[in-house]
């Protein structure tokens, strides 16, 4: 599907079972997740309205109103003085990955993250994947190093590439980003 008959919006609570069919595949069947059993849709909800609440998400929507993608930040680490990072995930369904959706999803969500206060964007990698690494260097992301063997999933050992793309210079100055609590 061309990414130009694309609708980018905010995310919402209700798109969660849609959010899950499309990230079900890659609990199942890749390691680009390093979840190894599929998440309820209970759990799954309160991820994405954790998400919502504390960070930003969008998805990407066809004409047909059919969810094709999603993105979204959640806390790069817990502590106090990583507030003002954040991490940055994209999963485009199956049979629409490699046509701009990806793209045209963290295009539309950096800009949210950097109006909320976030300086910093950072995404890891499941290695190898060579169009995970492509997107993230098309939108400016710059690797940053890779943490060997950090995940073991399907029987073998996972390297993951980190990357880290600056949203702004300096802090809102609104003050400390909001953040859902766990």
């Amino acid at each position: 599907m061309p990414a130009s008959t694309l609708t980018l919006r905010p995310a919402r609570a209700a798109d969660a079972p849609a959010m899950l069919a499309i990230y079900r595949p890659y609990v199942e069947g890749s390691i680009i997740s390093f979840e190894t059993e599929v998440p309820s849709l209970d759990d799954f909800s309160a991820r994405v309205r954790k998400y919502l609440a504390g960070w930003a998400g969008v998805v990407a929507e066809s004409e047909d109103g059919q969810l094709l993608g999603y993105a979204y930040g959640s806390a790069h680490r817990e502590r106090a003085a990583y507030r003002w990072s954040v991490e940055t995930s994209v999963y485009v369904a199956q049979g629409a990955q490699r046509g701009g959706v990806g793209r045209q999803l963290y295009t539309e969500l950096m800009p949210r993250l950097a109006a909320a206060g976030y300086c910093n964007a950072f995404a890891g990698v499941a290695l190898p994947n060579d169009a995970s690494v492509g997107l993230h260097q098309a939108v400016g992301f710059r690797p940053i190093g890779t943490f060997p063997r950090v995940g073991y999933k399907f029987g073998q050992w996972r390297d993951v590439a980190w990357f880290h793309l600056p949203l702004r210079d300096a802090p809102a100055d609104a003050g400390v980003p909001e953040r859902a609590t766990p």
